[in-house]
Parts: structure tokens; C-alpha cells; sequence
């Protein structure tokens, strides 16, 4: 009789009001300029995203790297599985580092940018993760939170607005 031990599943989710429309907040979400803004309008959680490969589709490479001094990894890379323009969802995958190195068999973000009503949308980020059997069993598992997600989403939300109207989000290439 196999006593295989199972790992621990799961999702979290946090929803916020951005109060724009949701094409123009999938401009940032859905293209690389979300990776380029990150140090500037967060430099406190992330100090340098580099593309690895790709040009923004599914199949893109993202190297993370976290300030000095940030608890854990120093960096991560994640892909890009998923980047539907037409629904505004954008789904990760971190392939290395990160959390990776701290008991989670898999960590994916999923971000849906939800119109409501005329002018104002909902930045939906959802976390899936599977933590090993090791850790989930333990009084410690891993810990994580939608927090910084919820940050990001204020952060691009500022500067959309900050940005709008005087000219496109996005600068001519």
C-alpha cells in the first residue's frame, strides 16, 4: 500500500476598481511596458525586469529581480502562457527562482481586466499555486498574499490616469 503524500492546491484572489476603461488599462497590463514600469512606479518591490525572450505574446520570458535585501529569492524568471487581447487576460507561470526555491511546485498569476459598465473596469489578479507535500504538511507552509498585486494595481492605475488625456499610454515606438 503507497502511502503517497499530496500536495497542497489552491487560489487566492483580489479585485480592484480602477475607475478607467478597461482597454486602457489592458494597454499596460497586456504589453511589455507593464515589466518597464514596474522599477519606476515600484522600485520599493521590484528593481529590474528583463526580457529574456519574446515580444510580449505567450512564450515570453521575464527575468525579475527583487531589490537587495528582500526576504527570499533574489530573482525569478516567469512565462507568459497565456495573453488573450481580445478578453484582456494575461496568465504567468514562474518557471525559476522565486517562490519555486521556497516549497511551491507551482505559482501562476492570472490577471483579467473586467469591464464594467461604460468607463470603469476591475483588475482581477488570481494566484493558483501548488506548495509540496513537505511544506503544505508542515505547521509553516509557504506564506504569500495578493498584496503585491494589489499594489501594482493601484501603481498602474495612478499612472494611467496620471497619463491620460494628454497623451497615448503607451509611447510611439
Amino acid at each position: 500500500m503507497s502511502t503517497e503524500l499530496k500536495a497542497m492546491e489552491g487560489s487566492i484572489c483580489h479585485e480592484f476598481e480602477t475607475g478607467l476603461p478597461a482597454a486602457a488599462v489592458w494597454e499596460v497590463y497586456g504589453s511589455l511596458l507593464f515589466g518597464k514600469l514596474m522599477p519606476q512606479l515600484l522600485p520599493e518591490v521590484v528593481s529590474k525586469v528583463e526580457l529574456v525572450e519574446g515580444d510580449g505574446g505567450a512564450g515570453t520570458v521575464l527575468l525579475v529581480t527583487f531589490p537587495p535585501g528582500t526576504p527570499g529569492s533574489e530573482t525569478f524568471r516567469e512565462k507568459f502562457i497565456k495573453v488573450d487581447d481580445e478578453n484582456y487576460i494575461k496568465e504567468t507561470v514562474v518557471t525559476e527562482g522565486g517562490l519555486l526555491d521556497h516549497g511551491f511546485r507551482k505559482y501562476m498569476v492570472r490577471i483579467e481586466i473586467v469591464g464594467r459598465e461604460e468607463k470603469t473596469s476591475i483588475v482581477r489578479s488570481t494566484i493558483q499555486y501548488e506548495v509540496d507535500h513537505e511544506h503544505a504538511g508542515s505547521h509553516a507552509p509557504p506564506v504569500f498574499s495578493t498584496d503585491g498585486l494589489a499594489t501594482i494595481a493601484e501603481a498602474i492605475t495612478k499612472y494611467i490616469k496620471e497619463k491620460r488625456g494628454s497623451e497615448s499610454v503607451i509611447s510611439p515606438k
